[in-house]
């Protein structure tokens, strides 16, 4: 199977063209007319998942997000990144990133937490395109039925797998109206706050952050990796769907990067 075969289907569902313009998503290393037999699946290429790949004789890694975000000056192995990149090349391993465009998507990230949490009924949080409505940043929906905060926070406690959930004061003693974004999503406060949610899910806050709540809602930092882990299953559908018999394998590599001291 070509590179550009699989690369294909997955931006079918989540076009380059839909990711920001900060953004590095694409094929960051490879021949995109090179065969892969099989891929990888993983959040971050870590030096780790890089050696899981070439171990398994797997031609081509599928990330989150990208291990090129900035321009490189060099490749002299002084970062993990410059390293991954010149052994990418050197053991013929592609590297691909699907990043912002998977966010913003319809089915895309933030739709997959909801579905995992069970909030239903979900709309786009933040619109990010004039050309396309359908594009752009986080969703809100609504639990099936009414519950205490604190149920509700652990809930996603128990179904995101999380040591730890920073979150402002339950300043609502129910919540049903729920607003989530994948990865950073601090800046989708007040959008939170225009929808009427009652709590909103993201990670990356800061300390005014919990400040800026301000009584009005909820918020819950879940954390980066630990919202963002649900890429790896997207990915695998979305592929799956239309190569049903490509080898795909999910990373037993791909960890957080973030310890925690319980």
């Amino acid at each position: 199977m070509k590179i550009r075969e699989i690369t294909d289907v997955i931006e079918a569902f989540a076009p380059l063209s839909a990711q920001e313009s900060y953004d590095n998503s694409g094929l960051i290393v490879g021949d995109p007319q090179a065969e892969a037999e099989s891929a990888l699946l993983c959040v971050d290429i870590t030096e780790p998942v890089l050696e899981e790949a070439v171990d398994r004789g797997i031609g081509l890694i599928v990330s989150h997000h990208p291990v090129v975000f900035h321009p490189l000056r060099r490749l002299t192995g002084s970062t993990y990144i410059e390293r991954v990149v010149a052994r990418a090349v050197r053991e013929g391993v592609a590297l691909y990133a699907c990043h912002t465009n998977l966010d913003s998507v319809p089915g895309g990230m933030s739709y997959r937490l909801a579905g995992m949490l069970g909030v239903e009924g979900l709309r786009l949080l933040s619109r990010s395109r004039t050309d396309d409505p359908r594009i752009g940043f986080g969703v809100v929906g609504e639990l099936a039925r009414e519950m205490p905060a604190a149920d509700f926070l652990a809930v996603m406690k128990e179904r995101l797998n999380l040591k730890v959930i920073r979150h402002s004061e339950l300043c609502r003693e129910t919540v049903r109206r729920v607003a989530l974004c994948t990865g950073a999503g601090a800046s989708l406060i007040p959008a939170a706050k225009e929808v009427g949610a009652d709590l909103y899910v993201a990670a990356d806050f800061k300390y005014n952050d919990f400040l800026d709540a301000d009584g009005r809602l909820i918020v819950a930092d879940v954390g980066h990796f630990e919202s963002e882990y649900c890429a790896i299953d997207l990915l695998y559908d979305i592929i799956t769907k239309k190569m049903p018999t490509f080898a795909l394998r999910k990373s037993v590599k791909s960890q957080n990067p973030i310890n925690y001291f319980v």
